[in-house]
């Protein structure tokens, strides 16, 4: 596991504008994961003792409705966050839990996966404890998420889905930026209902844009 002094951290400033950290940190994501802050919201690599606490906030049935299953257990959240710093260390995924200022643990979680060889495409996917559904986190913690994709890992297309019965899930998606590209007809399956998933995506540019 790895311990917090080893960790690279970053203090994000204003949108659009990286300082020197970041150029570093492109090279050495990959042995280990930055910690990304803001100001109400900070992001970091899941850890083994964070097991519990994600179990307990993201299985349950308002969370998991519209993803795919959460680990079922303490023990299956453990091996889960062992596969992604793995995963991280072959650069081929990033897992980072999202802890609030006023909480010890993490809430929810975003991962980034790459789809093609160079991590040029990729595709992010996140969950959040419903709790803090309708506040600032999440809209925060995306924002960092993003700024790290784009400007740290070098995507170029970053790609979501969401079952299109999501409302809260595909109107954050709308609102970060991203366009609706077409629908995925009947492609997940929720506790035995088959459903559609709406394919969403957003190109470096138009991030950059947006920051602009």
């Amino acid at each position: 596991m790895l311990h917090r002094a080893a960790e690279p951290s970053i203090v994000v400033p204003p949108y659009g504008r990286w300082s020197s950290p970041a150029l570093a940190v492109e090279r050495s994501w990959r042995d280990a994961l930055p910690i990304l802050e803001g100001e109400g919201v900070r992001l970091r690599e899941l850890r083994r003792p964070d097991s519990a606490p994600l179990h307990a906030i993201l299985a349950t049935d308002p969370v998991s409705r519209y993803i795919a299953p959460p680990p079922a257990s303490v023990a299956e959240f453990a091996q889960f966050i062992a596969q992604a710093q793995r995963l991280r260390k072959q650069g081929r995924r990033a897992c980072f839990g999202v802890i609030p200022r006023d909480c010890n643990h993490p809430v929810g979680m975003f991962q980034l996966w790459r789809i093609d060889g160079a991590f040029d495409v990729a595709e992010w996917g996140f969950a959040l404890g419903a709790p803090f559904w309708g506040s600032s986190v999440f809209m925060e913690a995306a924002q960092l998420v993003l700024r790290f994709a784009f400007e740290t890992v070098g995507v170029n297309r970053l790609e979501a889905r969401a079952a299109s019965e999501n409302g809260r899930g595909n109107g954050a998606l709308r609102k970060i930026g991203a366009t609706p590209e077409g629908i995925l007809r009947r492609c997940f399956d929720s506790r035995g209902e088959r459903m559609d998933h709406v394919m969403w995506a957003l190109l470096a540019e138009e991030w950059r844009g947006r920051q602009s």
